[in-house]
């Protein structure tokens, strides 16, 4: 049996300006999954670690994923999944995009990689949609490409993947609540000013000029969202209070990563985000919730190999 152990990370989508379209991967956050080809055909969920998760096919992000690839791949083989969770689900850092992207990634090394990372994207989105009820590609997108990610177009799919600087450093904040994705987006309005859809896209062109010309100053002053953070920042706790004391203590920016409770801060350099971890932890530390905080480099490579076996029992 040919399986595969691999590190599937965790990612940060939306990054203020970019609502379905941005997103970055990140370095020492993730889980763990064994992918296996088995002489048994069909797609099946043989362990799950961390996280009550189903284990049925249909019903597992990673399972629709793999189904979707092996109906475009053609032929009839036999795949067994292990998932070793180390994101909790609703954590707003991409658990379900990092389940659907490790599982068809490893698939596709295991058979020679017949797809490309971007064509493996169309695949992951299936597990999204199981998730949350939308297609969306901007966390499976930098977990497949690594770095930064732009989704330019949904239909016809494009990917881009962009500059990531090396000095852009991430501390993420992941309260102990749970904001689920579906009841994120319910409180998103579907109709926008053309004033605030102007500052968005203005602000979208902005950050991802900053990331190409490693302009931090301009990086910073894109990361502002007028359209969907005033929404969902009422779900999270001490939002207000963390996005302002990361900026003082020298973050270029800070917002909601993906649908929440997570909230990031973007930083130059690893002194200003441990700075931003320690000050947030003081905001956290008075409120009674348990958190975690996580402090990242970009991960420019994606999905990783962390063992390769050609027979396992």
């Amino acid at each position: 049996m040919k399986s595969v152990k691999i590190f599937a990370p965790a990612t940060v989508a939306n990054l203020s300006c970019g609502f379905d379209v941005l997103g970055c991967c990140l370095d020492n956050v993730g889980d763990e999954m064994i992918i296996s080809i088995t002489a048994d055909p069909g797609v099946k969920i043989t362990k799950i670690e961390g996280a009550n998760l189903p284990m049925e096919t249909h019903k597992n992000v990673a399972g629709v994923a793999v189904e979707a690839f092996l109906e475009a791949y053609g032929e009839n083989i036999g795949v067994a999944i292990e998932i070793y969770k180390k994101i909790k689900a609703g954590s707003g850092i991409g658990s379900s995009a990092a389940s659907s992207s490790g599982a068809v990634w490893a698939v596709n090394y295991l058979l020679g990689n017949p797809f490309t990372m971007h064509e493996l994207v169309k695949f992951a989105m299936e597990g999204e949609k199981l998730a949350s009820g939308n297609a969306h590609a901007d966390n499976v997108a930098p977990a497949l490409l690594g770095g930064f990610t732009l989704v330019r177009s949904y239909a016809p799919l494009d990917i881009i993947k962009l500059h990531s600087p090396k000095d852009l450093v991430m501390t993420v904040i992941h309260p102990q609540i749970e904001v689920k994705t579906s009841d994120s987006r319910s409180v998103i309005k579907h109709k926008v000013t053309l004033k605030k859809a102007i500052h968005q896209w203005g602000n979208v062109g902005g950050f991802v000029a900053g990331l190409f010309t490693e302009d931090y100053d301009l990086i910073g002053r894109s990361l502002d969202d007028v359209i969907i953070e005033p929404l969902r920042s009422i779900l999270i706790p001490e939002f207000n209070n963390v996005k302002s004391a990361a900026i003082e203590k020298g973050a270029l920016g800070s917002g909601i990563s993906g649908s929440g409770p997570s909230i990031f801060a973007l930083s130059k350099g690893m002194k200003i985000a441990n700075d931003v971890a320690d000050i947030i932890k003081d905001i956290y530390n008075k409120t009674g919730i348990d958190f975690d905080i996580h402090i990242s480099k970009i991960n420019s490579e994606g999905i990783k190999i962390i063992e390769e076996t050609e027979y396992r029992k």
